[in-house]
C-alpha cells in the first residue's frame, strides 16, 4: 500500500494507472533529474515562464517516484496527458517548491 502524501513536508501525489503514489524529490531523484533534464534552477525559470514541456513535466515526476514499484515512464506519461498540462502543474510545482524551499 502506497503511503499518503504529506503536504507539510512538501509533498505531493501523483495517480498513475489508478494507483497513487507519493512524490518525494529526494537528493537522488534530484540528482537524476537533472542529469537529464540540465539544470533544476534553469527548469524552475522555464516553469515560471509557462516554458515547462510536457515531456520535462513527466521526467521530473517520473524521477520523483519511489524506485520500488515506479511505473514505467509511458504510464507517467499517460497520467499527465490524463490530468492535463493545468493538473500536472500541482504536483510539478510541488517537486520544484520542494528545490527551492528544502525540506520541511
Amino acid at each position: 500500500m502506497i503511503a499518503a502524501a504529506n503536504p507539510l513536508r512538501g509533498e505531493s501525489a501523483l495517480t498513475v494507472a489508478g494507483v497513487n503514489y507519493v512524490l518525494r524529490p529526494s537528493f537522488e531523484n534530484l540528482v537524476q533529474a537533472e542529469a537529464e533534464l540540465g539544470s533544476l534552477f534553469a527548469l524552475i525559470e522555464r516553469a515560471a515562464g509557462g516554458a515547462l514541456t510536457l515531456t520535462e513535466m513527466t521526467a521530473l515526476l517520473w524521477h520523483c517516484l519511489p524506485l520500488d514499484g515506479r511505473p514505467d515512464r509511458l504510464a507517467v506519461g499517460q497520467a499527465v496527458l490524463a490530468m492535463g498540462m493545468v493538473g500536472a502543474t500541482q504536483p510539478v510545482r510541488a517537486v520544484l517548491a520542494q528545490v527551492l524551499q528544502g525540506e520541511a
